[in-house]
């Protein structure tokens, strides 16, 4: 672990920087774990909370910092509290204890090598649930490809289809190719997606997509792109729940909601083209009430 933290190029951002001497890439982290928040979460789709609940795991900073992140406190602020491997693998025993359906890791490229550890851990203890990769898409292969075996469910982001909007919201260059790419090696180690006979998501990959402002024919490309891609091997969640807050005034254009009339255009021409295997969210979704209290306890 020590050797890959030494010269960091975890995520696209190819820093080099030496974290386990203190220095600080673009996502801001250090050697060390650090999270905001390990608890049930009951807001994420059904097939994957379902009743009981998913394990998340929300890991402080971020190696995208979108201007409009809904966990910005955590992903830009760095909000959160420093805990061991060893701590990290507790943890997931503790969700498993609790009911979770899986072990839900968000944003947690940068610690993909201490999660490794922390996952070898837990289940020589008993660990047994699915594990699911939470990200916002932009992934290196190489990364990925350390996680094979270890990973059940991806669910990543799939933001923009237009670099131009990658580079402006989320200074994310090669943000379509890299994510195609990452994508690709996602659904070669997953397969085919699997939702068990209780509704719950046991194995696959499901591509989130968050409706912007504005962004309607983008929308509808990365729509055009998956299935053309994919067809029914993988799930979609057609997201509305776009909350602006504060730090986003920076960009006007995304200082409002998502105009529902738009969003239903989205979703009716989905059924048009035949995608069957997409969730949708109702307009109550986009609201502060569904970001979670970010307190770092269990």
């Amino acid at each position: 672990m020590s050797n890959i933290l030494e010269n960091c190029n975890l995520c696209p951002r190819r820093c080099g920087v030496n974290r386990a001497a203190g220095q600080k890439g673009f996502c801001g982290a250090l050697s060390l774990l650090r999270t905001a928040r390990i608890a049930l979460h009951f807001w994420e789709e059904p097939c994957i909370s379902g009743e009981s609940g998913s394990g998340t795991v929300f890991f402080s900073h971020c190696t995208m910092k979108c201007v409009f992140c809904q966990n910005y406190e955590i992903s830009t602020c760095s909000k959160g509290s420093d805990i061991t491997i060893e701590e990290l693998a507790e943890g997931f025993l503790s969700l498993q204890e609790q009911g979770a359906n899986n072990i839900n890791l968000v944003t947690p490229t940068h610690f993909v090598p201490q999660i490794i550890e922390a996952l070898n851990i837990a289940k020589n203890k008993g660990l047994a649930l699915p594990v699911l990769y939470n990200t916002g898409g932009y992934e290196n292969v190489e990364t990925l490809k350390m996680l094979e075996g270890y990973i059940d469910i991806y669910m990543p982001d799939f933001k923009y289809y237009n670099d131009k909007y990658a580079i402006k919201y989320s200074n994310a260059p090669d943000y379509f190719k890299t994510a195609s790419e990452a994508l690709r090696e996602m659904v070669r180690q997953t397969g085919r997606a699997v939702i068990n006979d209780k509704g719950i998501m046991t194995g696959g990959t499901l591509v989130r997509h968050l409706m912007l402002p504005g962004l309607m024919l983008d929308s509808k490309r990365v729509m055009d792109y998956l299935y053309d891609n994919y067809g029914d091997d993988i799930y979609i969640s057609l997201m509305c729940q776009y909350t602006p807050l504060p730090h986003v005034r920076s960009c006007p254009e995304l200082d409002r909601r998502v105009d529902m009339d738009k969003y239903n255009a989205l979703v009716d021409y989905c059924a048009r083209r035949g995608m069957e295997k997409v969730f949708i969210q109702s307009e109550e979704s986009a609201a502060e009430s569904f970001i979670p209290s970010f307190n770092g306890r269990f």
